[in-house]
């Protein structure tokens, strides 16, 4: 990812007031001193190389903010770390006495790597594109498997859009982006198979003018229906009268009359087991791209809100059906890495 001194249009207080609840009812929400732990917090720092309200990035803050507040960690962090600044700062932090780091290391793998070996009593919860490597222990990756919700919210598209062309703007088209989109398509096919895609990729993890400036062009290029990857793209949407769908947080409230439903990632329990595993002493190399799956709580479909009795039922009974598959583990989505193309 790369780093921006760019705010987002929304404050801090709205931001974590819209997220809070939510946070706290997700995943392994009881404490662990309730689950009968020693009650002395793990000291947790978090390093992110965009703002903590950038969507992918805000869902590891909250789900640390809500862990702070039960008391299971102490927590700090650091935003708007430069790639070339992130190594230096991983080795603050571990000389400052942290037990568990918490990151993204997409753009710094090979250096972030050689200073978690440095320090093998600190882990490290890396989000990457890459997997663990066993020889490096105290090295655990994830990275947001949300592609049941995205299918989903996918379904919902392909049910709303009259022109039967979706824009998709995306960040970069990396295996966390793609993944996301391919479900995403996949969801909207089984709604409309012969429904088009317009597919770009602005280069930036934190643009807004961009991503806006690309949706613009998609909706002269027929979409009536947009996929918001980033940030901006339902601002277009919104002045243009057309739909949008959301990805990672629920940005409903902010844009009532436009996002139709929103595919929503839970960090809880990707993090709880982590904090888990420090605590008793079990924290080793692992991808924890598991606990970011539906049935594992990772991964939900936004309530519909506003749009509730304007999605046809056609959609909702597919919704409900694939939703309690997936759950059950009858029906998996397909988790397809390689760069989406326009149709």
């Amino acid at each position: 990812m790369t780093s921006t001194k760019t705010r987002a249009r929304i404050s801090r207080r709205q931001f974590l007031l819209s997220c809070a609840a939510g946070a706290l009812t997700v995943g392994l929400g009881a404490s662990l001193a309730e689950q009968g732990h020693a009650a002395e917090p793990i000291k947790v720092a978090g390093i992110y190389t965009v703002p903590v309200e950038q969507q992918w990035v805000s869902r590891i803050h909250v789900a640390a903010l809500a862990a702070k507040d039960r008391g299971d960690i102490t927590y700090t962090f650091s935003e708007n770390t430069s790639n070339t600044d992130y190594p230096r700062v991983m080795r603050e932090y571990a000389e400052q006495g942290h037990k568990l780091i918490i990151g993204e290391i997409f753009g710094v793998e090979a250096e972030a790597r050689e200073v978690a070996a440095d320090y093998p009593d600190v882990a490290f919860l890396m989000g990457s594109s890459f997997k663990e490597d066993p020889a490096l222990p105290n090295l655990a990756v994830f990275d947001n498997y949300i592609q049941d919700a995205s299918y989903l919210s996918g379904i919902v598209a392909g049910a709303m859009s009259e022109s039967g062309n979706i824009g998709m703007v995306g960040g970069f088209p990396i295996p966390e982006v793609n993944r996301l989109m391919h479900a995403f398509m996949a969801g909207a096919r089984e709604m409309n198979p012969d429904i088009t895609f317009q597919v770009s990729f602005i280069g930036s993890w934190f643009d807004p003018p961009k991503a806006k400036e690309t949706a613009f062009a998609m909706i002269e290029n027929g979409a009536d229906m947009l996929y918001a990857e980033r940030f901006g793209v339902s601002d277009a949407a919104k002045e243009k009268g057309v739909l949008a769908i959301g990805n990672v947080i629920d940005t409903q409230g902010d844009y009532p009359d436009t996002v139709a439903a929103s595919a929503l990632w839970h960090f809880e329990p990707t993090l709880n087991a982590a904090i888990a595993k420090v605590r008793d002493g079990s924290f080793t190399a692992a991808d924890y791209g598991v606990y970011s799956f539906m049935k594992e709580g990772g991964a939900s479909l936004a309530p519909f809100g506003t749009f509730e009795g304007k999605i046809p039922q056609k959609a909702l009974d597919l919704i409900a059906s694939r939703t309690a598959a997936i759950k059950d583990g009858s029906y998996e989505v397909e988790i397809n890495d390689a760069e989406p193309a326009s149709s």
